[in-house]
């Protein structure tokens, strides 16, 4: 509902408990401190989600054997939070933590291999190295066209990562081809009035507008205002 002080306060509530009733290695534990630090992240108070999500790991790595999916999760919500936070290097070093478990103890078309390379392609976006995202968010999205049906949301979602990096790059008709194809899919598979649509047209609209084609571009910035208009409120 995100009523993040009141899930903070039921979340510590169940903690104080286990806190008295189980040994203080207990995978329960693990847990709440988890939740405890998705409420942080969602706040975006980082070093908070930070800090339970480490105590998370610490207790992890003492119950359970060292390639438990588990362990990769949590290696993963901390490399999460350190990309939040700007420490990319830091982000890197945990997602890939996370990834060489996931490769060992997953089949090879795993969607949690594909969500994997997709957050380190998002990482080297990030630092704008171009190339090594478009890397990752290829492995990825070659993972998710196989495992989900042709007009899934993730695969819009995937399709646009890589137009994004595109035009980065300053390859216009590629990034336009892939949010395109992103756009194709979001129209079949949301309501007509959907913000998604909107991010779409806004993104195709910038594509246009770096190609120098401003008519275009002021078609599709329109095309996104309507939309926003009907989606959100006044102000």
């Amino acid at each position: 509902m995100g009523d993040y002080s009141k899930a903070l306060e039921f979340y510590e509530k169940s903690h104080k408990i286990k806190e008295k009733a189980l040994p203080p290695n207990h995978p329960e534990l693990a847990i709440s401190y988890n939740n405890i630090g998705q409420v942080y992240n969602a706040m975006g108070d980082y070093s908070k989600a930070l800090e339970f999500y480490e105590k998370d790991l610490e207790i992890k790595k003492k119950a359970l054997p060292p390639n438990h999916p588990d362990l990769a999760t949590s290696y993963n919500n901390i490399g999460l939070v350190y990309n939040k936070m700007g420490y990319y290097s830091k982000a890197l070093e945990f997602y890939e933590k996370s990834h060489k478990i996931r490769e060992k103890a997953l089949p090879p078309n795993h969607p949690d291999l594909a969500i994997s390379y997709g957050n380190i392609g998002q990482v080297y976006n990030n630092m704008g190295d171009y190339s090594k995202a478009l890397e990752f968010y290829e492995k990825s999205h070659k993972i998710i066209e196989k495992a989900l049906p042709p007009n899934h949301p993730d695969l819009a979602s995937s399709y646009n990562n890589i137009g994004f990096v595109y035009n980065k790059m300053g390859y216009y008709s590629k990034a336009l081809e892939f949010y395109e194809k992103s756009l194709k899919i979001k129209e079949k598979a949301l309501p007509p009035n959907h913000p998604s649509l909107a991010t779409s047209y806004n993104n195709i609209g910038g594509v246009y507008r770096n190609m120098g084609d401003y008519s275009k571009a002021l078609e599709f910035y329109e095309k996104s205002h309507k939309l926003l208009e009907k989606a959100l409120p006044p102000n």
